[in-house]
Formats: structure tokens, C-alpha cells, sequence
């Protein structure tokens, strides 16, 4: 079972840009899907973004879209999070998730490994 670790997350204002780390340890990281979902206080768990275990597919949500870019480099067993325009309502914390040989999937209970998280906060 790969193990994943987020970093990245930071106080940032609004218009700011962060980049996420998904750091993945074991073999064969190439060969798992990876989404990244967030949480804000009180709300459920939702997607943001996710990228196909051989990268060709990636996939956005509609908030997201066109401000963020998910990308991997498995050389490094880890996948990116570029966020740019940060806006308030995009502060949460920000988890990624892993599956083997999967697609780039937008559903919770799709992945079966999970980071404990990275805070992301934008101030207006």
C-alpha cells in the first residue's frame, strides 16, 4: 500500500499562488491515480482535481477549473497542485488520494490510500 504525504500549504492572499506536494512512498508510484480532494470547517469532503495513473487524463472540478493544474513527475513519486488566483473560499485542507491503475477519478470512496492533509488559507 503506498503511503502519501502532503506539503505545500500556507497563508496566502487572495490572487496568490501555492503549490501542493503529494509525496508517495513505495514502488511503482507510476502506476497509481491520484486525486486531490479538500475540506473546509462543516462541509463535506470534495474533489478538486485528479490526474490518471499513466497522467494522460486529468480532470478538474468546476470551481477549479482554469486556475488549477495537476501534474506528476514519478521519478520523484509525486504529484503537483498548482494553484493559482487563490480566491477566500478556496481555504481548506487540501488531501491527496491514491488508487492503483486507476483513471482519473472524482469519487471519495474510489481511492484507498489517503495523505493526512496540508492547510491551505486564503485571506481576503
Amino acid at each position: 500500500q503506498v503511503q502519501l504525504v502532503e506539503s505545500g500549504g500556507e497563508l496566502v492572499q487572495t490572487g496568490g499562488s501555492l503549490r501542493l506536494s503529494c509525496a508517495a512512498s513505495g514502488r511503482a508510484f507510476s502506476t497509481y491515480a491520484v486525486g486531490w480532494f479538500r475540506q473546509a470547517p462543516g462541509t463535506e469532503r470534495e474533489f478538486v482535481s485528479a490526474i490518471s495513473w499513466g497522467g494522460v487524463s486529468t480532470t478538474y472540478a468546476d470551481s477549479v477549473n482554469g486556475r488549477f493544474t495537476i501534474s506528476r513527475d514519478n521519478a520523484k513519486n509525486t504529484v503537483y497542485l498548482q494553484m493559482n488566483s487563490l480566491k477566500p473560499e478556496d481555504t481548506a485542507v487540501y488531501y491527496c488520494a491514491a488508487k492503483q491503475f486507476g483513471a482519473a477519478d472524482t469519487r471519495r470512496n474510489f481511492y484507498d490510500a489517503w495523505g493526512q492533509g496540508t492547510q491551505v488559507t486564503v485571506s481576503s
